[in-house]
């Protein structure tokens, strides 16, 4: 590899970095590792091909471009902390990964229809979905710096930003849960 394209790849993993919260690298190899997966079978859950998927990890592409990966991607991160903490079994896990990628990635939030089968969206759902709408748009650093400029005159407004285009899940899910009354 040479210097050009040691750059491209670093300045590629500082933005996984700034939209993701670290390089999709890392962030795939501990899918894999907590879910006991392969790339392979990674990328089909994703939805993603192997090659895409293999240059995200490398660094050679920056960014998810389709939001419905995205929703998978933290699907998956869900279920591999529940995985590591012991509230979901291996057997679960496997189950729980075909219902991610079968799943549409589809908006909760402009949808007025619900299946039988899911009911209303969860808050932890509808919490991701604000998340990776924001993260589209933005990165966290992005995302944080604009929460420190609004914070003198609407703080309010730049603790959302802070909570869900920065933060992790669980924090944003207790904030939309004291928000709810």
């Amino acid at each position: 590899m040479d210097a050009a394209q040691q750059e491209a790849t670093a300045r590629a993993r500082e933005l996984q970095r700034s939209w993701y919260g670290e390089p999709l690298g890392a962030l795939f190899r501990r899918l894999i590792d907590d879910l006991g997966l392969n790339q392979a079978r990674l990328a089909s859950v994703l939805g993603l091909s192997a090659p895409m998927l293999s240059q995200l990890m490398s660094g050679q592409r920056a960014k998810i471009g389709n939001p419905a990966v995205v929703q998978r991607v933290q699907a998956l991160q869900e279920l591999s902390s529940q995985v590591a903490d012991g509230t979901v079994s291996a057997a679960e896990a496997a189950d729980r990964m075909e219902e991610v990628k079968k799943s549409s990635g589809g908006s909760v939030l402009n949808s007025t229809q619900t299946t039988a089968s899911s009911g209303a969206p969860t808050v932890r759902r509808v919490v991701r979905e604000i998340q990776s709408l924001l993260r589209s748009v933005a990165g966290a650093g992005d995302i944080i710096e604009a929460a420190q400029s609004l914070g003198p005159t609407h703080p309010e407004l730049a603790e959302f930003l802070r909570v869900y285009g920065a933060g992790r899940t669980a924090e944003a899910v207790a904030h939309y849960e004291a928000h709810q009354s």
